[in-house]
């Protein structure tokens, strides 16, 4: 019998660096969303993706988990794009004053 072999998973959440956070981002935005999103640095979250409240709420609960970070109401006010998100998330996982 022939050994078998499990693949391993490209771009897992542990910061490696194999798949970036914006495809991460992307996948989050089409589960919250519902459908598949294509962003960019500059896309606007509430207004691009037509996020109301609610779901911009689902979205940061989302990201905390995914990245097992909290991001604080105050930095969360300053997230307008995705490059934006993007550059909190990096700095929360680095341990980055918020």
């Amino acid at each position: 019998m022939q050994p078998t072999h499990q693949l391993a998973l490209v771009g897992s959440k542990d910061g490696s660096g194999a798949r970036p956070i914006r495809d991460d981002i992307a996948s989050i935005f089409a589960q919250v969303l519902g459908h598949p999103v294509q962003i960019k640095d500059r896309t606007d979250i509430v207004e691009d993706l037509g996020m109301d409240s609610l779901g911009v709420m689902n979205f940061v609960m989302a990201i905390e988990d995914f990245y097992d970070i909290s991001i604080p109401l105050d930095r969360i006010a300053q997230i307008q794009t995705v490059a934006d998100l993007i550059h909190a998330v990096e700095d929360l996982r680095s341990g980055a004053p918020a």
